[in-house]
């Protein structure tokens, strides 16, 4: 019984060993990568890229049909990271429109809140039935909180 019991922990011992080493020196996978870039996007989920958020940019990115420059709120060291994480070159930030953000015209905002619900990166602030204004500073210019104001006092101006 004894020689059972040995020789079943001697297999689950070796077979651990070699799980464990298998797992540090063979490459990740898939899904493993798509982890790996998606930890490295700025979470910002403003589709700027081109993808309705940064985890399907980051599976875009993982399989080989995007570009690694193309998120404008991660800027050009987002771009020097995945580049490095998947030993590609570093691609120059890819062109887009001029930068902008999002200016309301505090006289007619109606304080609903929309656009701030809207706003990936919570760059607007103000309270229930009370005017909202911008922190430019967070402003990615993503045009999100655009669409949901119901009276169209958001305005995208150039920040050039």
């Amino acid at each position: 019984m004894w020689d059972a019991v040995l020789t079943i922990a001697g297999l689950a011992l070796a077979a651990g060993i070699a799980l464990g080493y298998a797992q540090r020196r063979l490459p990740p996978g898939e899904g493993k990568l798509v982890e790996k870039v998606d930890e490295l996007l700025p979470q910002t989920q403003c589709a700027q890229c081109g993808f309705p958020g940064c985890r399907p940019y980051a599976a875009a990115i993982a399989d080989g049909s995007a570009e690694i420059n193309l998120c404008p709120p991660g800027g050009d060291e987002t771009v020097r990271r995945l580049a490095k994480l998947l030993g590609r070159d570093a691609l120059p930030l890819a062109e887009r429109a001029a930068p902008a953000v999002a200016v309301i015209d505090e006289a007619a905002c109606i304080g609903c809140c929309h656009c701030r619900n809207a706003c990936p990166v919570d760059a607007i602030v103000g309270a229930h039935q009370f005017m909202h204004t911008v922190i430019e500073d967070e402003c990615t210019g993503c045009e999100l909180c655009v669409a949901p104001c119901p009276v169209d006092c958001i305005v995208m101006r150039p920040t050039s």
